[in-house]
């Protein structure tokens, strides 16, 4: 058996106490932890393998390594975690290459956008520590291919928590998004990197960044917004969307080339309300401070949306024009906290909770 990181063990034991899979696991039998090691020294040589052999509320523990497939992981395996075996995320990469305009192998059509995704998570409790979930889709080498969004992730259930992770991708890296307009689900990200360009973070969760740094990519194109960060599809009768608080936004292209964001309004929720709070954070020269925001809608202007800010700072958070930049009150900021998003549930470390 391949020698694990001490450090990830013990943080996959400490995440455990607040995940709610020890309970569904303890109602059926008992959780185990399974070694996934590419070369034949764990359990299992691929992480769908592990995951599709471990019950509710078990721990895959990656050794380090690049895992080159997509991923799975359905509803029936609530409380799952899943540590990556070094001490750097970068150490552990779950990457493929899909696009939502790449033609299936069996010939029956695209794979859409949710379908490009590495990973897929329909799990509830689900958690992840220390692991870079990717997709390496270049639009230059597919020439050919129109549907670029190409997801590195998508996660769709309850109390999901990702600490210390890296998502990589260019269009639509991180889908934070329910099971239906119905499902309020809320997840959190706890000290990840997170780097794209167009509308790399988006989806209707309920969704909670804290001390994350979101990266935005230099691109070769001639048209100004490059991208955008962040682009929400809450729905209206949710009362919260995106909070990002104590983060960082920085990038790789020139000034005020991105977005702070834009709403999204899908064709299957015309009634959504995008909801977004960036609090407590800086913002770098890449976010154009004099128009932080546009739409990708006319017929759906963000300033109908739910869009809102509170003492951030940077050159990205200058108030240039003030009816651009709706700033919440000390009254307003002091109800929509991470603690207010996610109600009774609580993934945090101490540190993260301020």
């Amino acid at each position: 058996m391949w020698s694990v990181s001490r450090r990830a063990v013990v943080g996959a034991v400490l995440l455990g106490a607040v995940v709610p899979g020890r309970a569904w696991a303890a109602a059926s039998a008992p959780a185990r932890t399974l070694y996934v090691d590419p070369q034949g020294r764990g359990d299992h040589a691929t992480v769908q393998a592990a995951v599709d052999a471990v019950g509710p509320g078990g721990t895959v523990v990656l050794a380090p390594g690049t895992y080159r497939e997509v991923v799975r992981i359905g509803a029936d395996r609530p409380g799952l975690t899943l540590v990556g075996g070094g001490d750097d995320p970068r150490d552990t990469v779950i990457v493929y290459d899909n696009a939502a305009g790449t033609p299936k192998p069996d010939g029956s059509g695209t794979y859409g956008t949710s379908g490009s995704a590495t990973v897929t998570v329909a799990a509830e409790g689900f958690t992840a520590r220390g692991i870079t979930f990717a997709n390496d889709f270049l639009r230059a080498d597919h020439p050919d291919i129109t549907g670029t969004q190409a997801v590195a992730i998508k996660v769709m259930g309850d109390r999901s928590a990702f600490h210390g992770c890296r998502f990589l991708g260019h269009q639509d890296t991180l889908y934070a998004d329910s099971s239906a307009l119905t499902a309020f689900v809320r997840q959190y990200y706890s000290h990840c990197y997170i780097e794209g360009d167009v509308d790399f973070v988006f989806g209707r969760a309920t969704a909670v960044f804290a001390h994350c740094r979101f990266h935005t990519l230099d691109r070769d194109v001639a048209f100004k917004p490059e991208g955008m960060v962040f682009a929400p599809s809450t729905a209206r009768a949710n009362p919260y969307g995106f909070l990002a608080v104590k983060c960082r936004i920085t990038s790789g292209a020139e000034d005020a080339a991105y977005k702070l964001a834009r709403p999204w309004v899908p064709t299957s929720d015309t009634t959504a309300r995008p909801s977004l709070v960036v609090r407590d954070s800086h913002l770098g020269p890449g976010i154009d401070a004099t128009a932080p925001y546009t739409n990708m809608r006319e017929q759906f202007p963000w300033q109908q949306q739910r869009f809102a800010e509170y003492r951030n700072s940077g050159p990205g958070a200058e108030i240039r024009v003030p009816e651009n930049r709706p700033q919440l009150t000390a009254e307003e900021a002091a109800t929509l906290t991470p603690q207010t998003y996610l109600g009774d549930w609580h993934p945090w470390r101490l540190r993260d909770a301020g």
